[in-house]
Order: C-alpha cells, then structure tokens, then sequence
C-alpha cells in the first residue's frame, strides 16, 4: 500500500523503478499534467486489480488501432464517415469551420447547430511556423467545389489568430457562391469556444452575423 509517505519519498529524489519512471513520464507528457499529478495516477493505477489494468491497456491500444479520422469533416470516428456526416437528420448545405474537435463538442452541446462541421486541425500562427498549407483548408475547398453547400459559418475562436485564418478563409471562400457568416460576439474575445457557457454560445450560433473583413482586428 502506497502512503503518503511514500508518495513525498517518489517527488523529492529519483523513482527507484524504471517501469513506474517510463510510465510517470508518459503521462506527463500530456497537456496540464505535471510530475506530481502523473505520480498520483500512476500510483492510483497500482491499487487496481490485473483485469482494470488490462482493460485500460486495451483502451488505449484500441484508440490507435480503430480511431480514425472523418474523410468529410475530420472529425473523429469510428468509421470511414463520422455520425455527424452521416446523419440524414444534418443540413449538408450548412458548414461549421472550427479550429479542432473539442470545438464540435462545445458547439453540439448548445442543440442548437444542425448543420455539418469542418476541423482545420489549428489555425493560422507565425509565432509558432503554422502557416495556411499546415491546415485542412484545401479539403475544405473540395467540399465546396460538389456545390452542395449554401452556407459556412467561420466559428473560430476570437483571438489575433482566429481573427487571421477568419480572414484568410472569407478570401479563399470568394471563389465560391456561398454566403459566409460568423458567430455574433456574445462569445468574448479571447474566449475559446470550449470554455464559453451553452446558452451563449448557442446564442451566438443562433444570431450569426455575415462575415465583415473591417471587423478583423489588425
């Protein structure tokens, strides 16, 4: 049984264990998980009996066996074509430009979108040597040279950059006989849109507004 004492012991000098080391690494290596917090699940995973364990192996081996990426929209999926593409209940002539997946998920819990989605997989940044070819912009293109869709709504986060690759979208989206609109400002700027509330963010879907290139700020 692993005490507190223990766990002190683990933080201030070097794991005795090279397993748990590698492991505790690993999960480091996430976004906002440091040494602590990683040692603290490490040693939660401990306490869980063989079959636990094993199952959480097989999850994550599975995840980069099975996991796939929409060939419509990028989204993920389980198959070729994700649920939201798929779906005969979604207006296909209605396309949602957001930056990545956790942006979808913000945006599916208003229930107030119906239409499809489309992930950049970033955005424009030249502080960190992303430029236009590091995005999924041309397949963005290709959906819309079939004619099908109607409208696209540019629902990137508003920061310098989104305001950026907004910008460099509505110029690219010209050639195109399409209306291209934004979400309303209810949603702050600076503000990602998987932080802001439902309500708001299902407003500011509700009450787009047509993309104006003198609101991008300089």
């Amino acid at each position: 049984m692993f005490t507190s004492l223990h766990y002190r012991i683990f933080v201030e000098v070097n794991i005795s264990s090279k397993y748990l080391e590698d492991l505790v690494d690993h999960f480091s290596s996430l976004p906002g998980i440091g040494k602590k917090t990683a040692l603290r699940l490490v040693l939660n995973l401990l306490k869980r009996d063989e079959d636990e364990l094993q199952m959480f192996a097989q999850s994550l081996a599975e995840i980069q066996q099975n996991l796939k990426s929409c060939k419509e929209c990028g989204n993920i999926s389980d198959a070729e074509t994700c649920e939201i593409c798929s779906a005969e209940s979604r207006k296909n002539g209605l396309i949602c430009v957001v930056e990545d997946i956790r942006d979808i998920l913000a945006i599916e819990s208003t229930q107030q979108y119906f239409g499809t989605y489309h992930v950049l997989g970033g955005v424009i940044s030249p502080m960190e040597g992303i430029g236009p070819n590091d995005l999924n912009i041309e397949s963005l293109l290709d959906r819309l040279r079939t004619g099908e869709t109607k409208e696209v709504i540019l629902a990137l986060n508003a920061s310098m950059e989104g305001d950026t690759t907004n910008f460099f979208l509505f110029r690219k989206l010209a050639d195109f006989d399409v209306k291209v609109t934004t979400l309303s400002r209810g949603v702050a700027v600076g503000t990602e849109l998987q932080y802001a509330d439902e309500l708001t963010l299902g407003r500011s879907i509700i009450n787009r507004l047509p993309f104006d290139m003198n609101l991008v700020r300089k």
